[in-house]
């Protein structure tokens, strides 16, 4: 039975269930106005005109209903000649030292993302928020990533640049008069690389390709994040066990031949976590205070 206030009217539809949606969607309002998703389509519209036949769109978990539609209109307008995928994002919970940050629209008591990068930096900002699947929760502390400690992703991985500088400073004053360019690293000898913490790295960084690709195709840049964190990782590990045993040092002054090969190694390590920070727009510092 029909409610006392139903309208029969005409309704401007997309026919979305011919492109695989649960259901036709409406274009045009009661009031003759265009509807958001009559706005999305002519904009997805506008992309495949310009050429973009891989589109990406990121959206918040309340708008996961809206995907299938989206999907749809994509199709339609592109002739099938474009996909679109859709991120979902899941929500951040702001934290300081473990308890959540108290926050009220109505009293305007907020949080905003310029505060976030003011008190703790860009570059910790852009890292955390990518040191974490997309349709994951995300709890950035405050405190924590102010820490200088493994447990502050972006401190850690930075610090393992820095770290790399440091080893070529000890070589330029411990091997004084050694060329130490890149030319001759790139002929050291690395198969006199055999320790398994050598082996461990190598075996790290020669992933590094493979990262940089599938995340490019998955659309998925927290695989970079993720993998900076191991190499770091396993950098830091081998500087360890240079402090345990002198044999595994990366300058060995009476073995030059050795230290050409480890630096290589080490330079490998400097330019990935180079690269992957410039990725993610995260800076790369020579030196940590």
């Amino acid at each position: 039975m029909a409610d006392d206030d139903w309208e029969d009217r005409e309704q401007t539809l997309f026919r979305a269930k011919d492109f695989g949606d649960d259901t036709d969607r409406a274009l045009l309002k009661s009031d003759g106005s265009y509807t958001y998703f009559a706005a999305d389509i002519a904009y997805h519209r506008n992309k495949v005109l310009r050429g973009f036949t891989q589109l990406i769109n990121v959206f918040g978990a309340d708008h996961s209903g809206y995907v299938k539609r989206l999907e749809a209109a994509v199709k339609a307008v592109s002739g099938g000649k474009a996909t679109v995928d859709v991120k979902i994002m899941q929500l951040v919970r702001l934290l300081r030292n473990g308890e959540p940050v108290k926050m009220s629209k109505r009293s305007g008591d907020l949080v905003t993302l310029a505060d976030a990068v003011e008190e703790v930096g860009p570059d910790a900002v852009r890292f955390m928020l990518l040191f974490r699947r997309n349709d994951a929760q995300l709890d950035f502390d405050f405190a924590k990533v102010k820490e200088q400690t493994r447990d502050n992703p972006v401190f850690y991985v930075q610090y393992a640049h820095a770290r790399a500088c440091s080893v070529f400073r000890t070589a330029e004053r411990d091997l004084a008069g050694q060329d130490l360019s890149l030319k001759t690293l790139r002929s050291a000898r690395i198969d006199r690389l055999s320790t398994p913490a050598e082996l461990e790295l190598l075996r790290v960084l020669a992933q590094w390709p493979r990262i940089v690709a599938s995340a490019a195709t998955a659309h998925e840049p927290h695989r970079i994040a993720f993998y900076l964190y191991d190499l770091a990782g396993a950098f830091h590990g081998f500087w360890a066990k240079g402090n345990e045993d002198p044999s595994l040092r990366f300058v060995m002054v009476n073995d030059p031949e050795m230290s050409l090969a480890r630096l290589a190694l080490v330079q490998g390590v400097r330019q990935v976590l180079v690269n992957g920070l410039s990725i993610l727009g995260v800076f790369a510092p020579q030196e940590l205070s």
